[in-house]
């Protein structure tokens, strides 16, 4: 018990020290360290500010090269599709035609 507040006493003789330190080694009063804080503060919001301008811009224009590339895609999707009812409709036609002419083969002529 005694080790940890004998701890605890150096730790604050250390902080007490350690804000002694700092105050007399400033090279700023108070106040100027106050107005350098806030101006970049400001500068960091600014900068914050166009790093989401320009986030949002390049999400923008990448959304717009998806969508056109996702339309392009659909619209080969759609010919290949189109393309390959045709080709289902032209073998389907092709069997009626073969088992019409192989059924008007075998039977007799009317």
């Amino acid at each position: 018990m005694a080790e940890q507040s004998n701890g605890l006493s150096y730790f604050i003789v250390g902080v007490g020290i350690g804000v002694a330190v700092g105050m007399l080694m400033a090279p700023r009063s108070g106040e100027e360290t106050r107005q350098l804080l806030r101006e970049k503060a400001d500068e960091s919001k600014d900068f914050l500010r166009a790093k989401a301008d320009e986030s949002k811009d390049y999400v923008r224009k990448r959304g717009s090269e998806l969508r056109e590339s996702a339309s392009d895609l659909i619209d080969r999707s759609k010919d290949a599709i189109a393309r390959q009812k045709e080709q289902l409709a032209m073998a389907v036609e092709a069997g009626k035609q073969a088992y019409r002419e192989s059924v008007g083969d075998s039977s007799p002529n009317l």
